[in-house]
């Protein structure tokens, strides 16, 4: 090593926030290691091996502890030194006084600096992975925003603020078009909102592989699926939301089709679906497009399940239910007239299965003429 390396591990200390001690520290570690591999010197606790590194002159050094006896009683030279060798290094130097003796091997300094400049880069590193991990760890569960910038075999790779994160293709929505959106806009997707699923600390014991940190893998991962990106956006679009007028209380999501979603207002002047719905419908509307055309059905939600259900079933028109709850189940018999009857169960059986979710009920819809049972 030299001057300017040592210059330049200030540096890297300073605009990456590592700890410069540190950083010296598992220099010198790694320069033991040097010593056992390259040059035979033990470290293994049998021969006290320390590092010395001049932070002025970059300057790297080996001595090794030993023991000061009488120059017949020398056994072990790894371990001891006689007293006449000792003395002409230091003439103070006494019996069983422990001395540090110079052992650097030759043509040492360029091994050292090998050694020194990977253990720079792991730190930094590590450093940047910590700074991602700091940043994102507090947005957990909450929206950031970013771009698609390349398909990869099981998904997409997101430029979010200060970092790529990881869009595992079962979290990104049947309806996102991202590949056409690339094409379109010379292999960049446009701004969207993502949910933030995970984010993993690597630099941790308990992400560590046989002592090495996990290098693969995304350290960030998001969605476009989750339920939560939609109570998200709803919180970051209604005012009502934000202050606590307005609650969400349930909500069910088919990501990329539709979402049934239930709320409840805190104040009776304020009705929580016109809130949702805003001004001609331009609140929603904003969330529809973000979520490219999936519908949304905004429901109010009551503590009574019958006119809970009713309302979930929306925009189906329900005469009657009956409510039959044995342990460890709840169902609902739901009575509709004939004409509403696909209506009811919708597409594919899609508003009853939201309307089961959102209420946490098992519905089966009767026509009223035809007395037909269809399950959910």
């Amino acid at each position: 090593m030299n001057q300017e390396f040592i210059m330049a591990i200030d540096q890297i200390a300073k605009s990456k926030g590592i700890n410069k001690e540190k950083l010296i520290d598992a220099i010198k570690q790694s320069i033991e290691v040097a010593c056992k591999k390259h040059f035979g010197i033990s470290t293994n606790g049998k021969q006290n091996i320390k590092i010395n590194i001049d932070e002025k002159t970059g300057d790297v050094k080996v001595f090794a502890a030993k023991t000061v006896v009488p120059d017949e009683e020398v056994t072990n030279e790894l371990l001891e030194v006689g007293i006449t060798e000792a003395q002409n290094l230091n003439r103070l130097v006494q019996l069983d006084d422990i001395i540090d003796i110079e052992i650097t091997p030759r043509n040492f300094g360029r091994i050292a600096a090998q050694n020194a400049k990977q253990v720079v880069i792991q730190k930094i590193k590590e450093a940047e992975r910590q700074m991602v991990y700091e940043e994102y760890s507090v947005k957990l569960n909450d929206i950031v925003k970013g771009k698609v910038l390349r398909r990869e075999k099981n998904g997409y790779i997101v430029q979010l603020d200060f970092t790529e994160a990881s869009l595992p293709s079962t979290e990104a929505m049947p309806n996102d078009n991202f590949d056409e959106q690339m094409e379109m806009n010379d292999g960049i997707g446009t701004y969207k909102a993502f949910y933030l699923l995970n984010v993993k600390d690597f630099n941790k014991n308990e992400n560590k592989l046989d002592g090495k940190s996990k290098n693969a893998g995304a350290q960030v991962i998001v969605s476009r699926t989750h339920p939560e990106l939609v109570k998200r956006l709803f919180e970051q679009e209604v005012v009502e939301i934000k202050d606590g007028t307005v609650v969400i209380k349930s909500i069910a999501r088919e990501a990329g089709s539709r979402t049934k979603i239930a709320v409840y207002s805190n104040d009776p002047l304020v009705d929580p679906v016109g809130a949702c719905v805003g001004e001609k419908g331009k609140r929603i509307n904003n969330i529809v497009q973000e979520l490219n055309g999936e519908k949304i059905d905004v429901v109010h939600w009551s503590e009574d399940p019958k006119e809970f259900i009713r309302e979930a079933l929306s925009p189906a028109k329900v005469i009657d239910v009956e409510l039959e709850e044995t342990e460890g189940e709840r169902n609902a018999k739901v009575i509709v007239p004939s004409h509403i009857l696909t209506l009811a169960i919708g597409k594919g059986g899609q508003n009853v299965r939201l309307a089961a979710k959102l209420c946490g009920f098992k519905i089966d819809i009767k026509s009223i003429e035809v007395n037909e049972e269809v399950e959910e």
